[in-house]
């Protein structure tokens, strides 16, 4: 588990204040957001180039088409794990090695295309070796953002990050274009290579103060397991997740359906396809300069209503429109509605998971987009092709529309004001066995003393003790009363190792104290609660023969009786 950074800024009067440029003051972010830019020109000059060069590679259209599918595996396959080995180490140093992955890989596809070697299958391997640099680095930079930054400036730090790549998007294909023309493919290949240097640079110059865990990392699965359970129980993080998927299934159409949209609709070309997309850009990027402003005017739960119905009306619009001008309108309001609920439900994300499982958590909120435009891009594509486009956009349009009404069942739940960095519990646990990270299961087990006339009230609480204890790394969490004696309670929870209970006392926050706290306020015994853990089925923990090895020696967490 990555510690915190020593280099967060502290918080100002000013900090909610400032406009949607004010994180540009904070020197590290603007220097990270300003190389950005460059590596996202050099990420859209591949995809243009790798295009076009299969073009010349190979007649088949599926081929083609693979060179996009080729760039975006690795976002749905690497990003999960990446998130999880971003909490383990130093995001700083994850980031680089992405970054320089992306950049070599690029700099190799550059030489082999001069050479005249390139294939249509070593140019996909390129393709998905850059793109998994690429996934490698994108969640250690997300996480880090509110270490650059004052939390008052995090809602317009992370739509800075959007304006970074819309600006590219809205310019870098056709500016790669011509670079094409003028160059050819190898030279766009060497400037992929060459524009992720200076965000390299930036990260490399960032003073992160690293603080290493004093356990040994988890193993890898182990780790994705921890975050998705946290985000299973964390209604916050698990309520973001949903909304962003289902907001990005019902508006997949606007994207998916574009080239269709101009083509039948508008009765265009190529140039309609592109001066649609461009809409939808310039909408995201001047959407985003207003994430801070409307936070600050309303709460997120009815931005995002009033978001999914806008989006809802401009689908409708596009359904029935044949004029450029009015869905290119309509475009420019699905981008700038689109950015915007992306944008909030990433704040909520980055504000709600302590910084022990933050890449965890925006991993999955990245794979959650991922998947509901995968999916609804084909879902509504089958849609259009059983009846028509026009048919296709007004029913995702009101689908978008009703959207709105998950607000009712799954709010998104306000910021929390409690810092999410961890709290050391300040003592060890005893332990006169010898165990080591691998031995287990563990079972705790806290018995209080409640006066049974407060018991609803005790119970209450400890419904809420329940969530805690699961997403921070608790299995099999129960609570009995005892029969003979119903003043005594007891709260029992099982780890699956000694390793996994050390790394679980070290993920608790201070709102994690408070509900214990609360707990613990309706305990009785003179003696605090008393605290027991149990090496179950304890295989190993008892010398066979008296003459047997001792592995005391090498234990972790042992104290001689």
């Amino acid at each position: 588990m990555a510690g915190s950074a020593g280099a967060k800024q502290e918080p100002r009067a000013d900090d909610a204040g400032g406009g949607a440029f004010a994180p540009l003051r904070e020197r590290t972010f603007r220097n990270i957001w300003i190389a950005s830019l460059f590596s996202n020109f050099g990420q859209l000059f591949l995809g243009v180039g790798a295009q076009w060069e299969m073009t010349r590679l190979s007649n088949s259209p599926s081929m083609v088409a693979l060179v996009q599918t080729a760039m975006m595996i690795p976002l749905m396959l690497v990003t999960l794990p990446a998130g999880a080995i971003a909490d383990m180490f130093d995001r700083r140093r994850i980031a680089m090695t992405g970054l320089a992955f992306s950049a070599i890989s690029a700099a190799v596809l550059a030489t082999i295309t001069f050479l005249g070697l390139t294939t249509p299958w070593v140019l996909l391997s390129f393709c998905v070796l850059i793109g998994g640099g690429v996934a490698l680095f994108s969640p250690s930079w997300q996480a880090s953002i509110p270490e650059q930054v004052s939390r008052g400036h995090l809602p317009a730090a992370v739509a800075l990050g959007t304006i970074s790549y819309n600006v590219a998007r809205s310019f870098g294909p056709a500016l790669g274009g011509v670079i094409v023309v003028l160059y050819g493919v190898k030279a766009v290949f060497g400037m992929t290579s060459l524009l992720y240097i200076p965000l390299l640079t930036a990260f490399f110059f960032w003073q992160r103060k690293h603080v290493p865990s004093r356990l040994p990392p988890e193993r890898i699965d182990r780790a994705i397991l921890t975050g998705a359970r946290y985000a299973l129980h964390a209604p916050s993080v698990r309520t973001a997740l949903l909304r962003v998927m289902v907001f990005g299934f019902t508006t997949a159409t606007a994207s998916a359906l574009a080239p269709l949209i101009a083509k039948d609709l508008l009765a265009g070309n190529a140039a309609t396809f592109g001066i649609l997309l461009g809409a939808q850009g310039v909408g995201a990027v001047a959407g985003a300069l207003f994430v801070a402003q409307i936070r600050a005017a309303i709460s997120t739960e009815w931005a995002l209503r009033l978001f999914a119905v806008g989006t809802g009306i401009a689908l409708v619009l596009i359904g029935f429109s044949h004029s450029l001008v009015l869905s290119c309108i309509a475009f420019l309001v699905v981008g700038a509605c689109n950015i915007l609920t992306v944008a909030m439900l990433n704040v909520t994300v980055q504000l709600s998971a302590p910084r022990w499982v933050t890449a965890r958590a925006l991993s999955l909120f990245s794979s959650a987009i991922t998947a509901g435009v995968g999916i609804g891009a084909w879902a509504w594509g089958v849609v259009a092709a059983s009846h028509d486009v026009a048919f296709a956009l007004v029913a995702s349009g009101i689908a978008v529309g009703a959207s709105s009404l998950l607000g009712v069942l799954l709010p998104v739940a306000k910021d929390p004001e409690a810092d999410m960095d961890s709290v050391e519990i300040g003592h060890e646990p005893a332990a006169s066995l010898a165990l080591t990270l691998r031995s287990g299961p563990v079972v705790v087990e806290v018995e209080y003393d409640v006066d049974p006339d407060r018991a609803r009230e005790f119970y209450a609480v400890m419904t809420t003790m329940q969530k805690v204890r699961k997403r921070i790394g608790a299995f099999d969490w129960t609570i009995a009363r005892d029969i003979e004696n119903p003043a005594l309670w007891t709260e029992r929870y099982h780890c699956p190792t000694w390793g996994d209970y050390l790394r679980m006392r070290g993920r608790y926050t201070q709102s994690d104290f408070d509900i214990q706290a609360q707990a613990d306020g309706f305990n009785r015994s003179h003696h605090g609660r008393r605290v027991r853990r149990r090496l179950e089925r304890p295989f190993g923990s008892v010398r066979w023969k008296a003459e047997s090895y001792d592995p005391q020696q090498e234990t972790i967490g042992y104290i001689a009786p």
